[in-house]
């Protein structure tokens, strides 16, 4: 597994697909491994070089004392995409990932598109994480063991019905997140940056074509952040997915996935399709009838190939 370096800190991370696709970054969240774009990258692999880094504190990457900052975790990203010899990219962050694409965007200039899941501008007009949400994902049970203690820091940020109709995909997240997470000093580490993130007056700098993704139920970034970005983005696409929560690239992933691969052809990295990047299509759609699509389209095959994981599950170390 290739490392890259950054102010002494050794930092891991993957390539998935052809050796001539257009790269695509994935940026995980807050004490977030690898395993959370499973469904992604299965999607982008055919077709795009896909690269998929380990945040400081998680997974491979060293751990070093807190705190972290957003943009020290956009100079790691740098520094993989420097090592792996990756002059353009299309950057698509989940969570604390969408903060460290943003970040990122600003600061350095080989990201040619922006993917923003679930996420927000940060800083005083940004809708904060709700006190009761916050209290749950950092609680310390002292009657749970370590998996049950998983399951009930992660509710907030799945469905309800999850965890009844779907076990097996549950425990294949709980197995992952045993094996790939910071632990929770580096997950604190991480969530002082997050909380120190603002970009709200830097959106305007950010004049690449951007797909803003968001579950109109998340309890972790409520939906009005996504709105918030949108308007203040140059050249962005707005798709909410009704009744989505905040892990809904991992229950709804063909959802995700359609509309990611959608932007990804519209938006080359040569600009050679014609018929508009996000700058030409600027809308807000909600996805009313999203629930058809999945249980219609593709998405109920992706639920029974991702409920399957626990019984056929594919490495991510």
């Amino acid at each position: 597994m290739p490392t890259a370096t950054n102010d002494g800190l050794s930092l891991s991370y993957e390539i998935d697909g052809p050796a001539d696709g257009e790269p695509v970054v994935l940026v995980q969240g807050l004490g977030t491994g690898r395993w959370m774009w499973r469904r992604q990258r299965e999607a982008l692999a055919d077709e795009y070089r896909v690269v998929l880094p380990d945040n400081r504190g998680t997974g491979r990457s060293d751990a070093p004392d807190g705190p972290y900052t957003i943009p020290q975790m956009a100079a790691d990203l740098e520094a993989v995409l420097a090592d792996a010899g990756i002059d353009r990219a299309h950057v698509v962050g989940a969570s604390m990932g969408g903060m460290i694409a943003q970040r990122y965007a600003v600061e350095y200039d080989r990201a040619a598109g922006l993917g923003l899941l679930c996420t927000t501008h940060g800083g005083p007009d940004a809708v904060p994480v709700p006190e009761e949400t916050r209290a749950e994902m950092f609680a310390e049970p002292e009657d749970a063991d370590e998996r049950e203690r998983i399951k009930r820091r992660m509710r907030p940020s799945v469905s309800d019905s999850l965890y009844e109709d779907r076990p097996a995909l549950v425990e294949w997240i709980v197995d992952r997140r045993l094996e790939q997470n910071a632990d929770d000093a580096a997950r604190e580490a991480q969530a002082a940056g997050v909380m120190a993130f603002d970009a709200s007056d830097e959106l305007e700098e950010l004049e690449l074509p951007t797909l803003v993704l968001h579950g109109d139920a998340d309890r972790v970034v409520p939906v009005e952040n996504a709105r918030l970005l949108d308007e203040g983005l140059p050249e962005s696409r707005l798709e909410l997915l009704e009744g989505g929560h905040h892990l809904f690239f991992v229950e709804e992933a063909e959802w995700v996935n359609d509309r990611l691969a959608a932007f990804l052809q519209t938006n080359p990295l040569d600009g050679a399709v014609e018929g508009g990047g996000a700058d030409d299509t600027r809308e807000n759609v909600v996805a009313g009838d999203a629930r058809e699509d999945v249980e219609s389209g593709g998405a109920g095959d992706a639920r029974e190939d991702v409920d399957a994981a626990a019984e056929n599950p594919v490495s991510d170390a």
